[in-house]
């Protein structure tokens, strides 16, 4: 098992990218904490994981607050004892709309999701990564960051944030044996579809947006988690500062 007595967090890790994150990572033998906005989502994902003979625990949690950012740590110590792997999934978007559109809460809620989460994930496990000596962030940003689409341009600019700020945290944090690297999937059929595409979830819209992919499809929850898998494995011990696309070329 690539994750054996690894203990990981989830955030986001009730639906989408972070349940299939947080299912493969369960699989690969890590003990995980499923953190999300709803608890119910989370509850769910992680009874899930314990059914299939897992260790898992759930976790409500507001990403964009330092209290609860520091609420899953003390979770993840007092269940599991230790902290080897954060998965910073949890995001939001902005309709897709005309960039004048765009309320100042919108904007607002969009950054202190997306960009000020990163800030209070770094403040809650740097000072314990550096006391164990090492650990791992794995950020999941966009292509959004590197390929921007009209219509969700402060969304874009909140990935582009993640992706810098990932690569200077890298930079930073390497003497310290703390590795952090990004994973930027294509658009993929979770709960904010409709929000990234602007418009109903339609064949015909649908067919719109995947003929901007060379392979022909929208990303997929296992697919964004095994770039994570690997990323925060061991196998990626010198693996830091990077960012893998999960987009069947889109980026090309």
């Amino acid at each position: 098992m690539r994750l054996a007595n690894k203990v990981a967090i989830v955030t986001g890790g009730g639906s989408g990218f972070g349940e299939g994150i947080a299912h493969t990572f369960a699989r690969e033998g890590a003990n995980v904490v499923v953190a999300d906005l709803r608890e119910d989502a989370a509850e769910r994902v992680a009874a899930a994981i314990r059914d299939a003979g897992g260790r898992a625990r759930a976790v409500r949690a507001d990403v964009s607050r330092e209290a609860d950012t520091e609420a899953m740590r003390e979770a993840a110590l007092a269940t599991f004892g230790d902290v080897h792997i954060v998965v910073n999934n949890a995001g939001t978007t902005h309709r897709n709309k005309p960039i004048l559109e765009v309320t100042e809460d919108e904007f607002d809620r969009v950054y202190a999701v997306n960009v000020k989460s990163i800030y209070w994930s770094a403040r809650a496990f740097i000072p314990h990564f550096r006391r164990r000596g090492g650990g791992v962030f794995v950020n999941i940003a966009s292509t959004a960051g590197i390929r921007p689409r009209p219509g969700l341009v402060w969304y874009n600019g909140s990935k582009g944030a993640v992706i810098t700020a990932s690569k200077a945290m890298a930079a930073e944090l390497g003497p310290d044996n703390i590795r952090v690297n990004c994973v930027n999937p294509v658009i993929g059929a979770t709960a904010l579809l409709e929000e990234f595409m602007g418009m109903p979830d339609t064949p015909e819209n649908r067919a719109r947006f995947l003929a901007t992919i060379p392979m022909g499809r929208m990303s997929t929850p296992q697919d964004v988690a095994n770039a994570c898998l690997y990323l925060a494995s061991d196998e990626a011990a010198f693996i830091t500062g990077t960012c893998i696309e999960v987009d069947g070329g889109r980026c090309v």
